[in-house]
């Protein structure tokens, strides 16, 4: 585990600490007890021995994991990553991870050889022929083409009819402005606003 040691002290701002954090776990041998079924004292002495040496490798180890991940974020936040950058990173290798998996890949040539077989099947030949007969049926008879005709009608009736209106309107008021009324208040406004000039330019 030397090398690891080693890139702690170049990576971790808390350089020359693993050695002074790692230490050994006392075994009490008073708690022991007897030796497992199928174990003598010595093969239970190696076990042992060989287990506190794989711990202390994997705490070892989380202190390396722990440094490189310090040293990651220094990296990110001076690069200006974000939480959510990573985060859109992680899913879409995780997508991409699960395209190219096995599983997808079979799923996906599973679902090709069903389509390709509900398609080819004689129900849906069957089916897509009686639909297609039964629209050109349809299209062709004669309760469609009279429905056809008369929203055709309707549709003639209704423009027709607005521009009668607006033709109506506009005749409406060509009438009012020739009567002798609208003619009438007409020279009325014309006297006023003459009135209001003159007394004007008199205070004037």
């Amino acid at each position: 585990m030397e090398s690891a040691n080693q890139d702690i002290n170049l990576n971790s701002p808390n350089k020359g600490l693993l050695a002074d954090a790692m230490t050994d776990v006392p075994v009490d041998n008073a708690a022991r007890g007897a030796a497992p079924e199928g174990l003598t004292l010595a093969e239970e002495e190696e076990l042992r021995a060989e287990l506190a040496k794989v711990e202390e490798e994997i705490g070892t180890l989380r202190q390396v994991l722990a440094a490189k991940e310090r040293h990651c974020g220094e990296l990110k936040r001076k690069l200006g990553l974000t939480p959510l950058d990573g985060l859109k990173q992680n899913l879409s290798k995780s997508w991409h991870d699960v395209q190219v998996s096995n599983a997808y890949v079979k799923t996906s040539e599973k679902l090709g050889e069903w389509n390709d077989k509900v398609t080819q099947s004689d129900l849906y030949l069957s089916a897509s022929s009686t639909l297609e007969d039964w629209n050109e049926k349809l299209t062709q008879s004669e309760a469609y083409k009279k429905t056809q005709e008369t929203l055709s009608q309707a549709g003639q009736k209704t423009s027709a009819a607005l521009s009668n209106v607006g033709s109506v309107i506009s005749r409406k008021l060509g009438d009012m402005r020739n009567s002798a009324t609208f003619k009438s208040f007409e020279d009325r406004v014309g006297t006023i606003k003459t009135s209001i000039r003159a007394n004007g330019l008199s205070d004037m």
